[in-house]
């Protein structure tokens, strides 16, 4: 046997162990159990200089018009990627949008991006806050032409592309490589999953309401099943925010936002659309009191969930398994010079 072939079995070895399995894609790894990713990596492959350029122009505020704005200001690495400050984005001039800041977690797994699946391309997703006016309120031809021009990126281009300029599809594409690394897969619940660990009797009994109660919207592993549903909010006078049915312009998407991932809930508040919430507490109150029953409200909400509150705090318990701190603190996501 050739020593390539010696090592890639070393490497096979070295990552089965660490939980993580290899498909046919270079570089992107699976965590074991886990379904096939959606993204289409033949389209853009994957590579670690793309996805360091990506990196750096993610925490780059020459994205924004006032170049006060980055990737990061809404989506810091130690909220996993979502934003704590403040339950609306906000953007360049004191702009604030009028929905919170999602979570960038686990995207080569979904079919379509933001709250309102108006996106359906991660290659395509950056395009929206770089170029919406309460957010980054750029061009893309204008931040094609300040990258170009700025010394750092010379060297970063050339070891991606092999040129010595970067074009619109280069862009948004580094940008969403860099993202599809975010792979968050090494909480309490993925060693208990892999026989590494074991629940405690609380986080056991959580566990179980939570396959009982929740776990049709939030589907394991990734904890969301990338659908749209009507959750029972009321809606706000203030942001008259109809979710999905911006998009579509179908009154059957009325109140349809859609359902994001449990992963990382320490790190991820405040909570829902508009950030209403800022205490798992407050999530579990509304589900179990305050569900507003109107006319489109999903099915799995038609009757209020009915837990007591010994159960509420076992619920927790087990979502507090799902954190992920070796994700949130992982260097390799961080700010980069």
């Amino acid at each position: 046997m050739s020593k390539k072939h010696l090592g890639f079995i070393s490497l096979f070895f070295l990552l089965f162990t660490m939980g993580f399995v290899l498909i046919d894609l270079p570089v992107f790894k699976v965590p074991i159990g886990w379904p096939k990713p959606v993204y289409d990596f033949k389209k853009n492959n994957f590579s670690n200089d793309k996805i360091m350029l990506g990196r750096v122009l993610f925490y780059d505020p020459i994205l924004s018009k006032d170049n006060s704005i980055s990737c990061a200001s809404c989506h810091s690495p130690y909220n996993a990627f979502a934003h704590t400050d403040h339950a609306l984005s906000h953007g360049i001039g004191d702009s604030i949008g009028f929905r919170n800041a999602p979570a960038l977690i686990n995207l080569a797994w979904q079919k379509s991006f933001m709250w309102d699946g108006a996106i359906v391309d991660l290659d395509e997703q950056a395009v929206f806050p770089i170029t919406h006016p309460k957010e980054m309120g750029e061009s893309l031809n204008l931040v094609i032409q300040k990258i170009n021009n700025t010394e750092k990126y010379k060297n970063l281009i050339a070891s991606a592309y092999g040129t010595d300029s970067i074009n619109k599809k280069q862009l948004l594409q580094s940008i969403s490589q860099f993202i599809l690394s975010l792979v968050s897969a090494n909480s309490k619940y993925d060693s208990v999953m892999q026989h590494k660990l074991s629940f405690t009797t609380q986080e056991l009994n959580g566990y179980e309401l939570f396959k009982k109660n929740c776990s049709s919207c939030h589907k394991e592993p990734l904890f969301t099943n990338g659908s749209f549903k009507n959750n029972g909010l009321k809606s706000s006078s203030i942001l008259n925010d109809y979710g999905r049915m911006r998009i579509t312009q179908n009154k059957k998407d009325s109140l349809l936002f859609k359902v994001p991932t449990l992963r990382n809930l320490s790190y991820t508040y405040p909570y829902m659309h508009d950030g209403r919430f800022t205490k798992l507490s407050e999530v579990l109150q509304h589900y179990t009191s305050n569900v507003d029953a109107n006319s489109n409200i999903s099915k799995e909400l038609q009757q209020p969930i009915a837990l007591t509150p010994n159960e509420k705090v076992d619920l927790i318990s087990f979502l507090l398994t799902l954190n992920d701190r070796s994700f949130v603190f992982n260097p390799n996501y961080s700010f980069i010079k």
